[in-house]
């Protein structure tokens, strides 16, 4: 059978990519076929000339002084807070809240809500599909107060069961923690319907938009999430940066994760009065340049537009969907009916590292482990899968890249 033809994109794929340096990079003497987004994506360099400005001509320490650099990074780092609000339609900028990452966003709910507001007894539902960042910090918050996590199972497909989900609330309930996609299997949840169920049931929300918000558009007002994560590495921009979005009467009312300076109106020895929000969340310096250049790694996105972004890697996913089902000896784990362009895969007879090593050797770059995912990979009894993620930059010919390297570790192995 032969390859499907390739859907014409909504994109100038080859335009775009002469915006990515670290693209024309050969990988053993090849082409580098970069197909590991969902662990990081790559820097365009309008995004790395933003932060080359700012750190050249605009750095200083923010909302300490009235000099001209610090006054000049202070109305940066709000204008980025602002970009961060439009980006998911947030309804005020208040609910924008800076974090590392989205781990950081994590476990700032969990600290700051989880452990005012949830107590022994209580449950807190999470998926089967959680990264370890959505699930870890639930079970210390369980240790340290006698609460319980329940889990919703996925089918073989990898889609949850809704079912068990709804059957799993009762008057225990008190939080739901579900991931917007999969980093594992690309599967996209109902989030807006898991939502509005849990809050027909006085039950907060928290969605992990760790993979969502770069392939697709996310409107928190009308997702009505109560928070919502993300990282700035996996939107084109730097690393050590990321959002936790949250509706501000639960901002209000929690209590901070972190103490130091900025957090605060007045401190004593007797007595601390905390800052307003989101500024009672954002201990410390924080981190100015990372906050800039995500913000400019988010206007990068919108001139090209998250629509023409999700139907490019959409068709990308489908053509390599089709090819690697036409393989005999290759597996797609997780074939969910709605999914991002993410191809978990195994080859019969193959360690997953085995893969990843003899792809770079062809020049393509994929992730293989568990992707902090090992309760999907219990699910499906694998230690782990080698997974190709795919962007707005990447091509046909990087597909039929990652095609032919398959082949030749059927080869090395036959």
């Amino acid at each position: 059978m032969n390859a499907p033809t390739f859907k014409s994109s909504p994109l100038d794929v080859e335009r775009i990519r002469q915006d990515f340096p670290i693209l024309k990079l050969q990988v053993n003497d090849k082409p580098l076929v970069y197909l590991d987004n969902a662990a990081s994506s790559q820097m365009p360099q309008q995004v790395i000339d933003r932060i080359v400005r700012y750190q050249t001509t605009q750095h200083a320490n923010i909302h300490r002084a009235v000099h001209y650099l610090s006054e000049t990074a202070t109305h940066e780092y709000e204008i980025a807070r602002r970009t961060l609000q439009k980006f998911i339609n947030a309804k005020e900028d208040r609910e924008i809240i800076f974090t590392s990452g989205t781990t950081e966003a994590i476990n700032l709910v969990m600290h700051g809500y989880g452990r005012k507001f949830i107590k022994a007894g209580d449950e807190i539902i999470l998926t089967t599909l959680e990264h370890h960042s959505n699930i870890v910090p639930w079970q210390m918050l369980c240790e340290e107060t006698g609460a319980k996590i329940r889990v919703v199972p996925i089918n073989d497909a990898g889609e949850l069961d809704i079912d068990v989900y709804e059957s799993l609330f009762n008057e225990r309930t008190k939080f739901v923690g579900v991931v917007h996609i999969s980093n594992a299997l690309g599967t996209i949840n109902p989030v807006k319907e898991m939502i509005a169920f849990a809050h027909a049931r006085g039950v907060p929300v928290l969605v992990d938009g760790a993979q969502a918000a770069p392939h697709l558009k996310v409107d928190v007002q009308e997702l009505d999430c109560d928070f919502y994560a993300y990282s700035g590495h996996k939107l084109c921009g730097p690393t050590g940066i990321g959002m936790l979005y949250g509706k501000a009467k639960h901002l209000e009312a929690m209590q901070p994760y972190k103490g130091g300076g900025d957090m605060i109106l007045s401190v004593t020895f007797e007595k601390t009065t905390y800052n307003t929000i989101p500024f009672k969340f954002e201990a410390g310096t924080p981190p100015i340049m990372a906050a800039i250049g995500l913000g400019a790694a988010i206007d990068y996105l919108q001139t090209i537009g998250l629509d023409n972004i999700a139907a490019h890697e959409h068709a990308l996913l489908a053509y390599a969907t089709a090819q690697i089902n036409d393989m005999p000896g290759v597996g797609i784990i997780g074939t969910a009916k709605n999914k991002a362009s993410v191809i978990s895969f195994a080859i019969d007879g193959v360690h997953p590292h085995d893969i990843g090593s003899l792809l770079n050797q062809e020049g393509v770059a994929v992730r293989t482990g568990h992707h902090c995912a090992q309760p999907v990979m219990n699910r499906y009894r694998v230690p782990a899968t080698s997974r190709a993620s795919f962007a707005f930059y990447n091509t046909m010919a990087e597909v039929d890249a990652l095609i032919a390297g398959i082949r030749v570790v059927q080869k090395v192995f036959a």
